[in-house]
């Protein structure tokens, strides 16, 4: 008996086409292809259990035989896994596969998503998610009782789903009865079939891409219609509300055409559906139905919207039990593809996409809404015309749509990567290396995840998962709620722990940002998505109990309020906060950034906050969701950012030092002590970093003997020493806090060449007129003996500067250690007149003119017309000096 009636299933379905090729590769070995098919073409319903039938067959395993025989294991036929991006396609997928094949959900066609399964030992086919597969992966790496696995929508380019091919990459080289299959609705199958080659993994040039399967399909006539709003549709604050209710009334506009089939709106977050479909509800006639289709909505309603019984609109037999008008169905990009809305002619779209985001320099991660991609327009559009004629009504320009980028970025460019990093260490790949992945893990993020990771005492320092590491791993949660579920249970009970940790898990809006209040709610009404969550979570902290040190906080932590706050702290030490004591409403974070609560928020006036979750608004942090602590509970989950040192610094000619009891970045603490020699040398070194090395120069004599020191060592070399700051710095490391540079120059100084010092470089040099006068040497960093400072020798002379009148009569200026000095010869009243360092050629040139020019102004000097006989002087004419 079949396994599957593939004949009934694949009538009318375009991926029929590609079950001769699937077969056909069955009967050679295990499948390793890439299946290419747009979407509605039926590809998900027809490829799983065409895939388990051909590898039936092949193995000569019947259904009789599988009847009582588990999952088959790796021999024989076995199991077909197929993971799918999200719980609802999953979902939908199992139950339109059984109800197709006339079999009882659970029984030959099941599923496993988050917090529900129906599989049973007889399951030929099961839908998966990416993270459940990934989670299967980490604990059964040969994956026992599975015979193939098929990655569908993999363009979609999920973390989860880049991290699951790469292990089954892998997986299949070391098993070769393990048949892998990809699919894709896109135009990348070249793509996926290069990273998913026969070679047996050598990938060179010799590699053989694996086989491309395709479907092609007729496409039904889709209108497209442009509707721009009198208004951006984004502003500082986020989505604006006129852009909203202009996707409303457009909405409203089409549904009441009369072909308008039921609606499906693309809005991009829970919301902005809620706006929208408020507004609906108030303008369509009655007999409409308003539905909102997110990955919250629970499982019944999902499958009620799904449902082709529930169609209304064209051709459908009346609205979810309303018996006429149209459906609107307001919906998040869980429709954009895996999944069938019945129904749909007409399908609006606001053009907006929540993206996740990763901050790599403030630590934050967060979704943020941008403007979609063309790639997933058009996938919101093909919506539209799977069932027939259709239409898309985009509520921007046309000329916007030419603006949009070409595709999606994939997760793993824009995401934190903290839960993957963790799976790839578990998985003994650290950061992803040596696995085939469709890319690799941008570096500033894998670094940063890494660094999360080690502070959480999930990874070595080699970057390995620890025992602890892979205990959080198994919790199928981001590792920091994982580390405060555990940690969190081993102080305020499992219970309570879980209660925290599902909350923050399934992303429930806390009202004001108040998570206290927001658990308090929960419990309350007893909402029972939480509480199935919460369920969930305490068996695995009882399944794994953290071996942490027992809470001080005796009663303080006894409390719901309490444990909410310690919980949350627990999972986020990072983001433990306390504001600032001089902008009230900001916060310092542990990590070092900052975040600022929202106006009105009900946290207004916490000094200490365990912040969970913190949006990205432009260039602003906001916190959107935190509880109160106190400074013992923020002590306590931080523990491990717990630092004491002394901070020194050059202040005021003096260094200053403090000891400084630090919380992370926050500061608990600031007392004024002796400074130890160690920090009095690294304030020092910090200071000359800063100010530069002059700061530690005691005055001009100093400066003085190093610049004429430097002169010496740039003209004769040794045995005269370098004194450039470079050197004297490197030459005396460790010993700024001598503050003692003269005793440096003293040091170095050669003996017993430094008897010369005062004829090879004098301080000063006598003038004509008889008076000494001081010679302005150079820095030493000014010289350059491998270059040119413009003389041909790299070396700067000194310069002289001296009235004119008291060199008459010097034929030949100064030398200094061989280099000429340069004359600046000034007025009498000491402004410069010229520089020269060869005088005969100015008192034989240039003199006649600077003469001419200063014999009036200052006519009580001398200003002779023969310079080469006069008499130098120091004052007037009169002065005779």
């Amino acid at each position: 008996m079949p396994l599957f009636d593939l004949d009934s299933l694949s009538a009318g379905l375009p991926a029929a086409a590609v079950l001769p090729g699937l077969a056909a590769l069955a009967r050679t070995g295990p499948v390793r292809a890439v299946i290419e098919a747009p979407p509605g073409t039926g590809k998900t319903t027809l490829v799983p259990p065409a895939l388990a039938a051909a590898l039936a067959d092949t193995a000569g395993f019947g259904s009789e035989q599988r009847a009582g025989s588990g999952t088959g294991g790796a021999q024989g036929a076995g199991r077909v896994v197929v993971a799918q991006p999200r719980r609802m396609a999953a979902r939908s997928a199992a139950r339109r596969l059984a109800s197709l094949t006339g079999t009882r959900l659970g029984e030959d066609i099941g599923f496993t998503v988050r917090g529900d399964r129906k599989v049973c030992r007889r399951t030929s086919v099961e839908f998966v998610t990416y993270g459940v597969l990934v989670r299967r992966l980490l604990g059964d790496p040969e994956l026992a009782g599975t015979a193939a696995v098929v990655l569908d929508e993999i363009h979609e380019r999920h973390l989860d789903a880049d991290l699951a091919f790469g292990m089954l990459r892998e997986l299949i080289e070391l098993r070769d009865d393990l048949s892998l299959v990809v699919m894709s609705a896109t135009l990348e199958a070249a793509h996926w079939a290069a990273l998913l080659d026969e070679d047996g993994g050598t990938h060179g040039e010799d590699a053989a891409p694996a086989p491309v399967l395709t479907a092609r399909a007729d496409i039904h006539p889709l209108e497209v219609r442009w509707a721009p709003a009198p208004r951006r549709p984004l502003d500082a604050r986020g989505v604006h509300p006129d852009f909203l209710a202009h996707v409303a009334r457009q909405t409203a506009a089409a549904a009441a055409e009369p072909d308008s089939g039921d609606v499906l709106v693309f809005l991009p977050g829970m919301r902005e559906i809620d706006r929208v479909s408020g507004l609906l509800r108030s303008a369509l006639p009655a007999g409409s139905e308003v539905l909102a289709l997110t990955g919250g909505t629970p499982p019944a309603e999902q499958d009620r919207i799904l449902s082709p019984a529930a169609a209304g609109g064209v051709g459908g037999p009346g609205s979810a039990g309303t018996g006429s008008g149209t459906r609107v169905v307001v919906a998040t990009a869980v429709a954009e593809s895996s999944l069938t809305v019945p129904g749909v002619r007409t399908v609006v779209d606001a053009g907006l996409s929540r993206q996740p985001r990763f901050d790599t320099v403030r630590g934050m991660s967060g979704l943020v809404t941008v403007r979609e991609s063309k790639a997933a327009g058009t996938q919101r559009a093909g919506r539209a015309a799977r069932e027939g004629p259709g239409r898309v009504i985009r509520c921007m320009a046309e000329s916007d749509w030419a603006g949009l980028p070409a595709d999606t970025p994939p997760e793993v460019r824009t995401a934190d990567l903290t839960s993957a990093v963790l799976d790839l260490a578990c998985w003994g790949a650290p950061g992803g290396d040596g696995l085939r992945l469709p890319d690799p893990l941008p570096e500033r993020a894998r670094e940063s995840a890494e660094a999360t990771l080690r502070g959480l005492g999930a990874l070595d320092s080699a970057g390995r998962a620890t025992d602890l590491g892979r205990r959080l791993a198994r919790i199928p949660a981001d590792p920091r709620l994982a580390r405060g579920l555990l940690a969190g249970a081993a102080v305020v009970g499992a219970r309570r722990a879980a209660e925290v940790v599902a909350a923050l898990g399934l992303e429930l809006r806390a009202p004001g940002g108040d998570l206290p209040a927001l658990l308090r709610s929960l419990r309350r009404d007893r909402d029972r998505a939480w509480s199935a969550e919460v369920d969930r979570f305490e068996r695995m902290a009882l399944r794994d109990l953290y071996e942490g040190a027992a809470s001080p906080l005796g009663s303080a932590a006894a409390t719901a309020d309490a444990a909410v706050g310690l919980v949350a702290a627990l999972a986020r030490p990072d983001r433990i906060a306390r504001e600032r004591s001089d902008a009230p409403g900001e916060y310092l974070f542990t990590s070092g950034t900052g975040a600022v609560l929202p106006r009105d928020s009900q946290l207004a006036g916490s000094s200490w906050l365990a912040v969970a979750d913190v949006g990205l608004a432009g260039d602003r942090a906001l916190i959107r969701a935190a509880a109160p602590i106190t400074r013992e509970i923020a002590e306590f989950a931080a523990s491990g950012l717990r630092s004491t040192s002394e901070d020194a610094r050059f202040e005021g000619g003096r260094v200053r030092a403090r000891r400084i009891d630090r919380l992370g970045a926050i500061v608990l603490s600031s007392t004024p002590v002796a400074a130890t020699a160690e920090s009095e040398e690294l304030a020092l070194a910090a200071a000359v970093a800063e100010e530069g090395p002059a700061l530690l120069a005691p005055g001009a004599a100093f400066e003085t003997l190093r610049r004429r020191l430097g002169l010496l060592h740039a003209t004769l070399g040794d045995p005269w020493p370098d004194v450039r700051w470079e050197a004297l710095l490197v030459r005396f490391a460790g010993r700024l806090r001598e503050r003692a540079p003269v005793g440096w120059l003293q040091e170095v100084l050669p003996w017993p060449e430094a008897a010369r010092l005062d004829a090879l470089a004098p301080e000063r040099l006598t003038v004509p007129s008889g008076r000494a006068v001081l010679l302005d040497y150079p820095e030493p960093e000014a010289h350059d003996r491998d270059g040119d400072t413009g003389d041909g020798t790299g070396v700067v002379p000194p310069v002289l500067a001296v009235k004119l009148q008291e060199c008459f009569g010097w034929a030949t200026g100064p030398e200094v250690a061989g280099v000429p000095v340069v004359l600046h010869l000034l007025s009498p009243a000491g402004r410069p007149l010229a520089v020269t360092s060869d005088l005969a050629s100015f008192w034989d040139g240039a003199y006649a003119q600077v003469r001419a020019e200063n014999r009036n102004r200052y006519a009580k000097h001398p200003w002779p017309e023969d310079p080469w006989n006069a008499l130098p002087a120091r004052g007037t004419k009169k002065s005779g000096r």
